[in-house]
C-alpha cells in the first residue's frame, strides 16, 4: 500500500471500467471510447471520500442522461474485497464512493511497517535530476535571498528524493569572468593599501567594498609581507586570488553546512573555460547555424528562438561572455554528465534569461524542456512590523550568517518555504522566534512533542504500543479519526505532487494541517479511556502521526523534538 491514494483512484478507475465493460457486452451502452473522467477528493466530505465524474462526461459519448449512466454502472458495481464499502449517486450523476475500515486499518499498518520511509514512492523511477541552488557569488557572504533560495532547493531536492528520484545537488561556483577581476582588482588595492595607505591608491567606486575584502589583504600581507608590492599586476591578483577565493568557497560551505545544506558537487565555471569547453560549445552552435560574426565579435542567434535580439558569445578580445560559458555548463549537464532533468533556483530579476537558455539547449542540440528555471521572489525581512534592511550587529546588510544568529534554523528553513517560491514573501523575526502556537514551526514541533509525551505518560503505567489487526482497529470510528487517517493516507500523493509542481511548500502546509487535524482529535478523543481496545486503537493512531510527522520533519531537515 505504497501509495494509499493513488491506489484507492486506480482501484475506483478499475471498478468504473469493470461496470462499463459489463454494459457496454450487454449492450446497455454503445461500444465507444471511453471518455477521459477525473477521481478526486471531494473538498467536503459529505460528498464522500473520492468522486468521479464518469457518468457527467459520458453522456454525449453514450446519448444518455448522466444521471441514467450512473444508475446503471452502480447496478453493476461489486464492491467486495475492495477498499470501499459503497458508492452513492448524487446530483445529476456523480458517483461517491466511501472507504470501508479496511482502507483505514491498511493506512495505519502500512505506516507501522514502512516507518521512517512512509511517504516514499517510486515514481521518479530513479530518474537522474539535478537541483542546482543558490550558487552564490564566491566574492562575499551570501544574502537573504540565498537565504530562501538555499531553503527552497535543499527541501525540494529532498521532495524529489522521497518521490522516487535520483537526485544531485549542485552549486555552481563562478570563479571566472568579469567578478572575479574585481575581486582580484579590489583585493590588489587594499593590498596596496596595506603598506602604502588609502590615500596612495585610490579604491574605486565600482570594486568591491566590504571589510571582507579588507580582511583577506590584511591576512595576505601578514603572510607574504611585501612580496608581491612592486610585481606586476597580473601577477599580484593572480596570488591574492588564489589565496582568497578558497577561503571564501569554504567559508560558503561551512555557512550552509550551519543551515544544514551539504551538496554532491561544487562545480567550477572555471574548469569549463580550462578545458575549453566553453569554445566548444560556441563551435557547436557554429556547425549547428546559430552563429555569427561580426566585427571581430561571434553573436548567438538568439532571435531563432523568440528572443528580441542576439546574444554576444565571444567578444572581440577573444573572451568569451558568461552566457557562453552558461551554456557550456548546461551542455555539461546534460550530454555529459546525463541527466533526465536539470531544475535551477534562480532569483525572479534572472526572468530574462529562462527562454534565452532554454533556447540555447534546443539550439546546441538538446531539448531544452528538460531544463527547468524555478523563478524566486524577494524576500522581506520585517520586525515588529516594520522592514528590515541591516543587521543590528553589523549595521550592513543582513546576510545568511546574521540571519542564523538571530533565528533558530528550523524556523528559518520552515519559513522559506511556508510559500511558492514565485510568491513575495514577508519573513516576520519576531514570530519566528515566538514560542506559541503563532508560530507555524513551533506549532508542528508541539504536536511531535504532545504525543512523545502522551506515549511517555503511558509508559510509565506500563501501557504501551502493540501491533494491530483490523478488527482491532475497526473501533476508530469517530470523525476526527477517520479524517485524521485519510490525511495521513495523502502523504505520499503530496509528496508527488510536490515533486511534480517543484513546491515544497505544499509539504509545510500539508505538517501543519496534519498537526491541526491531530489536536482536534485529542481535544475530541481520549486516549486513554475506559475500553482497552479502543485505547490501543488510539494509541496506534497517535504513533502513526508522530511516524508522519517525523518524517515530514525530516524531509525539510526540521528538528522533530521529543519534548517542549
Amino acid at each position: 500500500m505504497n501509495n494509499p491514494i493513488a491506489q484507492a483512484k486506480a482501484q475506483i478507475r478499475e471498478l468504473l471500467l469493470g461496470a462499463l465493460g459489463r454494459l457496454t457486452a450487454a449492450g446497455t451502452f454503445e461500444a465507444v471510447p471511453v471518455p477521459d473522467f477525473t477521481v478526486e477528493i471531494p473538498a467536503d466530505p459529505k460528498n464522500g471520500d473520492f468522486a468521479a465524474n464518469l457518468a457527467m462526461v459520458s453522456a454525449k459519448a453514450f446519448h444518455m442522461a448522466p444521471r441514467k449512466i450512473a444508475e446503471a454502472i452502480a447496478s453493476e458495481m461489486n464492491m467486495t474485497g475492495t477498499m470501499f464499502d459503497r458508492m452513492e449517486i448524487a446530483g445529476p450523476g456523480f458517483l461517491n464512493f466511501y472507504l470501508n475500515d479496511r482502507f483505514y486499518a491498511d493506512v495505519l499498518r502500512e505506516i507501522e511497517s514502512a516507518g521512517k520511509d512512509y511517504g516514499r514512492t517510486d515514481f521518479g523511477k530513479k530518474k537522474r535530476v539535478m537541483v542546482e541552488f543558490v550558487s552564490a557569488n564566491p566574492t562575499g557572504p551570501m544574502h537573504i535571498g540565498n537565504a530562501r533560495g538555499g531553503a527552497i532547493g535543499d527541501s525540494l531536492a529532498s521532495v524529489l528524493d522521497w518521490a522516487g528520484y535520483d537526485v544531485t545537488r549542485e552549486f555552481y561556483v563562478n570563479d571566472a569572468g568579469n567578478q572575479i577581476n574585481k575581486f582580484g582588482l579590489s583585493l590588489s588595492v587594499r593590498y596596496q593599501q596595506v603598506f602604502k595607505g588609502e590615500d596612495a591608491v585610490e579604491l574605486p567606486a565600482d570594486a568591491y567594498q566590504g571589510k571582507d575584502i579588507l580582511e583577506h589583504a590584511k591576512k595576505f600581507a601578514e603572510i607574504y609581507g611585501d612580496k608581491y608590492l612592486d610585481c606586476d599586476e597580473e601577477t599580484r591578483r593572480a596570488a591574492l586570488v588564489n589565496y582568497a577565493l578558497p577561503l571564501n568557497i569554504e567559508a560558503l560551505k561551512n555557512d550552509l553546512a550551519k543551515y544544514r545544506i551539504f551538496y554532491d558537487v561544487w562545480f567550477l565555471e572555471s574548469t569549463l573555460h580550462e578545458s575549453g569547453e566553453v569554445m566548444k560549445s560556441v563551435e557547436r552552435l557554429t556547425e549547428n547555424g546559430y552563429t555569427y560574426e561580426k566585427d571581430g565579435t561571434i553573436f548567438y542567434k538568439a532571435t531563432a528562438f523568440g528572443a528580441e535580439k542576439d546574444d554576444v558569445l565571444v567578444r572581440a578580445n577573444g573572451v568569451p561572455t558568461y552566457f557562453a560559458a552558461d551554456i557550456a555548463y548546461h551542455y555539461n549537464k546534460f550530454a555529459v554528465r546525463g541527466f533526465d532533468k536539470v531544475i535551477n533556483i534562480w532569483g525572479a530579476d534572472h526572468h530574462g534569461h529562462v527562454a534565452r537558455l532554454k533556447g540555447a539547449m534546443d539550439a546546441i542540440g538538446l531539448d531544452g524542456n528538460k531544463l527547468d528555471i524555478v523563478l524566486m521572489q524577494l524576500v522581506k525581512l520585517m520586525r515588529d512590523g516594520q522592514p528590515v534592511k541591516v543587521s543590528k550587529r553589523t549595521g550592513k546588510s543582513i546576510t545568511l550568517v546574521d540571519l542564523l544568529e538571530e533565528v533558530p534554523i528550523d524556523a528559518a528553513r520552515f519559513f522559506f518555504n511556508l510559500r511558492e517560491a514565485n510568491s513575495q514573501m514577508d519573513f516576520d523575526l519576531d514570530l519566528a522566534v515566538e514560542e506559541s502556537s503563532k508560530n507555524p514551526v513551533y506549532y508542528v514541533q508541539y504536536a511531535h512533542a504532545r504525543i512523545c509525551s502522551i506515549l511517555r505518560t503511558l509508559e510509565s503505567e506500563s501501557i504501551t504500543p502493540k501491533a494491530m489487526c483490523e478488527n482491532d482497529l475497526s473501533v476508530l470510528s469517530a470523525d476526527e479519526e477517520k479524517m485524521l487517517i485519510r490525511f495521513l493516507a495523502k502523504l505520499p500523493q503530496e509528496i508527488i505532487d510536490a515533486a511534480n509542481d517543484y513546491d515544497p511548500a505544499r509539504i509545510t502546509r500539508y505538517a501543519i494541517d496534519l498537526a491541526t487535524l491531530f489536536h482536534k482529535f485529542y481535544n475530541a478523543c481520549r486516549v486513554k479511556c475506559g475500553d482497552d481496545c479502543t485505547m490501543h486503537a488510539r494509541l496506534a493512531l497517535c504513533v502513526a502521526v508522530k511516524t508522519v510527522l517525523g518524517n515530514v520533519l525530516s524531509l525539510l531537515k526540521i528538528d522533530a523534538p521529543e519534548s517542549m
